[in-house]
Parts: structure tokens; sequence; C-alpha cells
């Protein structure tokens, strides 16, 4: 394996580097004290992005994408990561899921998607059904030729922004030696649906104008068209496309740990007390060596598992390893870099109370750390019957 990068890869690494210090870091404390991202400011990110030639790098070249390897847009993403996600939002990587789209799907919500016509958002999360995923409640009846939808999701990012939906509901019980299991089916449900309300959702501590929602679906009527997949195959389209997201926050995880450890690093060279910087006394010194050791375990191993996709060999194991390791890296790198500037690390002077409030939900998001666990173990354990 090559640990270095390519030239194109540096030239991606750079260019969006620069994106985000140029586009992104001038609004950060406007969208951190008013919880919103201006209209304008969102749409100059857009522009801008596809001016680069980077929105929906993360689809293939054939609908319109810029193609990049699993390795090329995690480089992207770990860059994203050092900005408000508020922000890089509007930086443009729809769904992945969208390529399961066909016939009529096609030119209605991946195309338009993918040129950023159309935003979507994915809803999968109920008040009862967060890790559980076949304990939805979310369930949609077969009513002559149309599916009726009926239930509640919460926690839905990016709704706010959103043209259409990715839903995923039951639609059906199967009987199995470990009980009843629920049979998922994926949905597309288009903003303004009769049926379908969007509404406000909980004030979160994390990640300021990046707000969550509710969706409810009260006899939401939708046509055999507007499902995704195979009627019941809910889980064989999750498979096959939402590994990558965890994937995603490893490498955002990466991106704002080195956002956080530059903050440190330059304070401890900085800071006097005693005579001299803070940097020079070993209770800072070896925290600084700590933060960055592991935020380098942190890159190569998310980088690792992106490889092993790129490559069509398994990756579950090495993904939810990453995942685990750079979200609860970044909450101790946040931690320690709080700790470093004292009393000032917590006043909103500078970004470091921010970046500490912001890490706390990696490790619940796309998979709590107790899930990638439980799937890590399952992985080492089922060959040997287990």
């Amino acid at each position: 394996m090559n640990f270095g990068l390519s030239d194109e890869q540096e030239m991606i690494v750079s260019t969006v580097r620069s994106f985000v210090e140029n586009e992104i870091y001038p609004h950060e404390d406007l969208v951190e004290r008013t919880g919103e991202v201006p209209a304008d400011v969102a749409e100059a990110i857009k522009a801008k992005t596809k001016e680069l030639g980077f929105y929906a790098c993360n689809f293939p070249e054939s609908v319109g994408g810029a193609g990049l390897s699993h390795v090329d847009f995690a480089l992207v993403e770990r860059e994203l990561g050092r900005g408000s996600m508020a922000l890089t939002h509007f930086f443009g990587r729809p769904q992945n899921i969208l390529m399961a789209c066909a016939g009529d799907q096609v030119d209605r919500y991946l195309l338009p998607a993918v040129r950023g016509e159309r935003m979507d958002a994915l809803a999968m999360t109920e008040p009862d059904a967060g890790s559980d995923v076949r304990g939805m409640k979310c369930s949609a009846r077969r009513d002559g030729g149309d599916w009726v939808l009926n239930g509640t999701k919460h926690f839905i990012s990016g709704a706010d922004h959103a043209d259409f939906f990715i839903v995923f509901v039951a639609t059906g019980e199967d009987d199995t030696p470990r009980g009843p299991k629920k049979r998922i089916t994926t949905f597309l449900v288009d903003r303004g649906t009769p049926g379908f309300t969007v509404r406000d959702g909980y004030k979160s501590v994390s990640h300021r104008g990046y707000k969550n929602m509710i969706l409810e679906f009260d006899d939401c009527r939708l046509p055999d068209a507007q499902v995704l997949g195979a009627v019941d195959g809910g889980f064989a389209v999750m498979n096959e496309w939402l590994y990558a997201t965890r994937i995603t926050v490893a490498t955002m995880c990466v991106g704002r740990a080195r956002r956080c450890f530059d903050l440190a690093l330059g304070y401890a060279a900085e800071r006097k007390q005693f005579g001299q910087p803070i940097g020079k006394f070993q209770g800072v010194s070896f925290q600084i060596a700590d933060m960055v050791t592991e935020i380098d375990a942190a890159d190569f191993l998310t980088l690792a598992a992106a490889w092993r996709l790129d490559q069509g060999l398994p990756a579950n194991r090495e993904i939810a390893s990453a995942k685990v390791y750079a979200s609860e890296m970044l909450a101790k790198v946040t931690d320690t870099t709080l700790q470093i500037f004292g009393g000032m690390g917590l006043m909103d002077d500078f970004p470091v109370e921010r970046f500490w409030r912001d890490a706390r939900v990696e490790r619940i998001w796309d998979g709590t750390s107790e899930i990638q666990r439980h799937i890590i173990s399952r992985e080492l354990l089922r060959p040997l019957g287990a």
C-alpha cells in the first residue's frame, strides 16, 4: 500500500482546504450566533462548489459527478470537516443511495440532485427507533394501487433545506427463529406531498445552524413510482449505499481534530506562564504529542478503510473501527485543547468551546460507538461460530 498522496490528491486537499478557509470560516461566527445560514451565503457556497467542479463529487461521472474514488472523497470530507457543518452542507454531497433510482426516478431525483437543483435528506431515525432500526413504527400499508404512510421521523438533518426525502418505513413483518422481523421499504417523498409535514426539531448544542427536523406522515399517499429499490428491500438498499456515511463521519472528525490541534499547538507555543511558553512543560508537551499521534492513527485507519472499498475488499469491520476510533479521538482532542487553553477555552472568543460541543454528537449519529463495537466484534466472532 502506498501511503503517499498522488499529485491529483494533493490538489484535491489543497483546493478543498482553501475553499473551507476562504468560503466557510468567514461565516462561522454568524451561524454560531444566529443558528441560521443566510440564503445568499448558502447559494454562494453552492455556486462556488459547482464552479470548482466538486458538487456531487461523490457520484460517478456517468451521472454528472466527479467520479472520485472512496479515498479521494475521504480526503474531500476530511478537509470539509475543518468547517461548520451548517455551511459545508451546501458544498453538496447528495446521498449515494440515490444511485438506486430507476426509470423516471433518475430524471426526477437523481440527476437534479447531482446538478444541485434539488436537495435531499435521509429519514431513518424515530423517537423509539434509533440504533434499533427494525424497531421503527413509521409504516406504510397497501391501499389499492398506492401506499399510505403514517408515523414520525426525527433528528432528520438537512430537512430544512431538502426538496425531497429518502424515507425508510416498515411495510410488513416476518416470523423468524429470533422472533418477528420487520420488512423495510424505502420511499422518495417530495416536500409538499399531502399528508406530509416537516416541522422544527430540537435545539442542539452541537453543530449550530445544522438543524434537525421532525417529519410527520398522516395518511400520506404515495404511488409505487415512489418506491426506491424493491418493495421490502430497504435493508438491501441501505447496506449497499449507506456504509460510506460512517467513513464520512470518521474523516470529518479527523479534519476537525487537526484544526483544533493547530489551535492547541499555537497556543502552547505562545502562552507564557512561570516565565516560559506552556508548551515547554511536560504536562502540556506530552498532551501535544499524544494528540498528534492519535489524529494520525485515526487518519490512516480511515483512509485504509476507504482504500479497501476501492479495492473491492470487505470493509465493514474496518469502517466501524475508523468511525468509533476517530469520533472518540476527536472527543479527547477537543477536551485536551480546551484544557490547554484553560478558562479562555470556554469563552466564545475562541472556537475551542464550539469544537468541544460539536464533537459530542459524533459518537452518536450514523451508528453509536456501541453499535460500531458490536459490528467489529460480530465480524471477528461469527467466523468462529460465536
